[in-house]
């Protein structure tokens, strides 16, 4: 599989979203495969979590990674977190 590379927005909704970049890898190598807009592909997966997220707890984190595929690399362009 190609090498996965994070944009600077990726990086920065990871920080506010909650998403760890060890969860965002898995999730692209491992997570199901979703349509995304503008050519690019979304991969999902949920986590175990169990912990607080704003101020309530939460069982599952999914994270929700958009990639750009170049031809070298995977380039992850956001991320998106819910919980649920």
């Amino acid at each position: 599989m190609k090498p996965i590379r994070f944009s600077h927005h990726a990086r920065q909704q990871m920080i506010e979203r909650g998403a760890q970049e060890a969860e965002v890898i898995d999730t692209i190598r491992t997570g199901e495969k979703v349509p995304a807009k503008k050519g690019r592909q979304g991969f999902r997966k949920n986590f175990q979590y169990d912990q607080l997220w704003g101020g309530r707890t939460y069982s599952i984190k999914q994270v929700l990674a958009i990639v750009a595929e170049e031809p070298e690399a995977m380039i992850v362009v956001t991320v998106y977190t819910f919980y649920f």
